[in-house]
């Protein structure tokens, strides 16, 4: 699928994405206890929700067991990179400099970060460093 086809998954639809993307398949119950150890959520909100989320072809039900299983239909990295993309356009006007900048000038990355971003530069450059 697309970038631009990805459905955009609003806040609280991401954090159960998270879940389901961390933990793997799993039921209405267990996607909201693990909601409500970082915020109040009730269960019928989150089971609408994850209904909601299904009929827009985020989510696929499995409705073989009493307890249906839902699995996430959109990947972590595609959607990553879409809300990135948006993100860059809207509050960057598309600069990658300018967000790298902002991030590394905000925060104290560790030594092995940078390492990391060292090595992903050396990367985009050809480089073999």
């Amino acid at each position: 699928m697309a970038l631009e086809q990805i459905p955009k998954p609003t806040e609280s639809e991401l954090e159960i994405l998270q879940i389901l993307w961390q933990h793997g398949p799993n039921t209405v119950r267990f996607v909201h206890e693990e909601l409500s150890k970082s915020k109040e959520a009730g269960y019928t909100t989150t089971l609408k929700l994850m209904q909601i989320m299904a009929e827009k072809k985020m989510l696929e039900a499995d409705k073989t067991s009493r307890s249906h299983i839902f699995k996430p239909l959109l990947k972590e990295e595609d959607t990553q990179q879409q809300l990135l993309n948006r993100f860059l356009d809207t509050a960057f006007r598309g600069s990658a400099s300018k967000l790298v900048m902002q991030a590394l000038g905000n925060s104290r990355a560790s030594k092995e970060e940078l390492d990391e971003i060292r090595n992903l530069l050396d990367k985009l450059e050809g480089g073999n460093k």
